[in-house]
């Protein structure tokens, strides 16, 4: 056990690994094995936020292989309560053009092969999930956008898949016609995993491509979604930088107390 604390937590994607500065460097075993690299620590008004880049510091972990479990776990450990996880995110709808900030209220999970609870056994539970993104931190992070004359879509489902790869033609026409509004890789079971440790988990997706199957757009490369992130990094870091601050300070969501009733509260 450390003696470091923190009251949020960010888990940062693609690009986003110099989001604090005076800062204190720790690092957090598991049982779950090392998070994605040495988790990070400051300050962001008069919060306290740690912070932890999700694929590591060089991106040596796709998104398959990030370890989730020893990641929100290691947050557990610093008494973080709120986890703010940021990510790159493809469109697929038209309406929804590359550079828009997406605040997620629902999710479809098509990963394959991750770890995706902590309960494997003896001990189980069946977690409420009805709704994947804490209403608080959506909350916030909306109405921070909207103050900050920062564009945003309020709402839309985030569909994740398994990765490294991008989608086929006909896998993104599917996920458009499951009602799907963006695609991204890493969501899941990073959401799960937070309402199993009873975290409240909120996220802003930035849109960094049309996904294939949207009528004649061009198959994206990987170069390519680095550049357009990086080119709004800053964008996504005022929303942040923002919206941690007007946090509530009481947690009146259901994510504190989501496993009341499953034999685990």
């Amino acid at each position: 056990m450390t003696e470091a604390r923190a009251e949020i937590g960010v888990i940062g994607g693609s690009g986003f690994y110099a989001f604090l500065e005076d800062t204190t460097t720790i690092e957090v075993e598991t049982p779950f094995g090392a998070p994605s690299a040495p988790i990070t620590i400051g300050t962001v008004g008069d919060r306290t936020v740690a912070f932890l880049p999700r694929h590591g510091t060089d991106h040596r972990f796709p998104p398959h292989l990030v370890p989730y479990r020893a990641n929100l776990w290691a947050l557990k450990e610093l008494e973080v309560t709120r986890v703010f996880g940021p990510c790159a995110a493809g469109s697929l709808r038209k309406e929804i053009p590359p550079r828009t900030l997406v605040v997620s209220d629902q999710a479809i999970d098509f990963t394959k092969s991750r770890s995706n609870t902590f309960y494997d056994g003896p001990q189980t539970t069946h977690v409420s999930f009805a709704d994947p993104y804490c209403p608080t931190l959506r909350e916030t992070l909306v109405k921070t956008a909207a103050s900050q004359g920062i564009e945003h879509r309020d709402g839309g489902t985030m569909v994740v898949i398994e990765g490294p790869r991008f989608s086929t033609v006909a896998e993104s026409r599917m996920y458009a016609q499951l009602g799907a509004d963006v695609i991204g890789m890493t969501q899941f079971p990073e959401a799960t995993l937070a309402r199993e440790l009873e975290l409240c988990y909120g996220s802003v997706a930035l849109v960094t491509d049309y996904d294939v199957g949207v009528d004649d757009i061009p198959p994206v490369t990987h170069e390519e979604v680095l550049k357009v992130f990086g080119e709004n990094i800053d964008t996504l870091r005022d929303l942040l930088f923002a919206a941690i601050p007007a946090v509530p300070a009481e947690r009146t969501c259901p994510c504190a107390t989501a496993l009341a009733g499953t034999g685990n509260g």
